[in-house]
């Protein structure tokens, strides 16, 4: 599973306002993909912080695709459960978002997503997530 065949995934398989979080594969190895978040008015809040709406929507959509990337195609999931921890505020820079799979099963699948600022690296929030396989 390549970089533009995961970028070809986020257009074809997601809602608009998905798309237009204007999220770019930046990495992608089986079970684990990284996705930028481009830093945007849009997505901020007072003083410029991204918000976590948007955090949340970019790691959801980071693991669906890092689903993609272990089984070689899409397969109808559902988000079962998504467990947050904000960290620090993320302002004046983009967010890499790195999603990994810890586990799937016939029916569940686990993982794990860390997002960092782009340009510190600092990671800004943790999340687990747990999904239906359908």
């Amino acid at each position: 599973m390549n970089n533009d065949t995961l970028q070809a995934a986020l257009a074809e398989l997601f809602a608009p306002w998905v798309q237009a979080l204007a999220l770019r594969v930046e990495s992608a190895d089986p079970g684990v993909v990284t996705l930028r978040l481009p830093q945007s008015e849009q997505l901020s809040r007072t003083g410029g912080m991204l918000c976590g709406q948007a955090m949340m929507a970019a790691a959801d959509t980071a693991m669906v695709l890092a689903l993609i990337s272990h089984f070689g195609a899409f397969r109808p999931c559902t988000t079962v459960q998504m467990n947050s921890s904000f960290l620090k505020p993320l302002s004046g820079q983009d967010a890499l978002i790195e999603a990994r799979l810890l586990r799937a099963g016939k029916a569940l699948a686990f993982g794990e997503i860390d997002i960092r600022g782009a340009g510190d690296g600092k990671s800004v929030c943790r999340a687990t997530t747990t999904y239906a396989l359908l």
